[in-house]
């Protein structure tokens, strides 16, 4: 089995413009008045790669603790594009895609609206994009809300730069912070044959 992380650093990777960035404070450090280095750490819900959950739109929507862990657990499909999908171009690609589906197009992937309407129609369980959004400019809000109010978990802020088009194994759990409408996740591609057994 081969191991791809997949995730962006919390503490060097650029914030969403208007997003505060990371920062860790040391609180504690090892010496005299303390046996241990203790640190905080100051981010936003929706820094490096992270899960959007269906709180992030909905008001009444599900947060991180409340998805099923299956979601973040199982086959994906890794495709290359550049720009926007549309509904037409995920009708002609859904069907040889597996239930996850991630975008690599050097941090420039996107979906439409009308892209949500075949993800939803092909049961895909989540979405993930290597760009810090999902949405193109001109719809990004709509593409979210679209998304979380069909209960499809996405994904953003992917580093993909060294993955292959293909099927792998995806692992990709969020922090668990209730009453939390995104959070911080280490994600994690396994490639190989026993990497499928469950």
């Amino acid at each position: 089995m081969f191991f791809y992380d997949i995730s962006r650093d919390l503490t060097t990777t650029p914030p969403y413009h208007g997003d505060i960035a990371t920062s860790i404070v040391r609180v504690a450090n090892i010496g005299e008045e303390s046996h241990y280095n203790i640190s905080e750490i100051h981010c936003n819900a929706h820094s490096a790669t992270h899960i959007d959950a269906p709180m992030h739109s909905l008001r009444t929507g599900k947060d991180v603790t409340q998805l099923d862990l299956s979601i973040f657990y199982g086959e994906c499909s890794v495709i290359s594009i550049q720009g926007v999908l549309t509904g037409e171009h995920m009708d002609k690609i859904l069907p040889y895609c597996k239930k996850r589906v991630l975008l690599h197009g050097d941090g420039k992937a996107f979906i439409s609206s009308t892209a949500v309407d075949s993800l939803v129609n092909h049961g895909v369980l989540l979405v993930g994009t290597d760009s810090d959004t999902i949405g193109a400019d001109f719809e990004e809000e709509k593409v979210h809300y679209q998304l979380l109010r069909n209960e499809i978990v996405i994904l953003e802020n992917l580093n993909l730069s060294s993955v292959k088009d293909g099927v792998y194994l995806l692992n990709a759990f969020p922090l668990k912070i209730t009453g939390c409408e995104a959070a911080p996740c280490r994600a994690v591609l396994i490639e190989g044959e026993k990497a499928f057994i469950f």
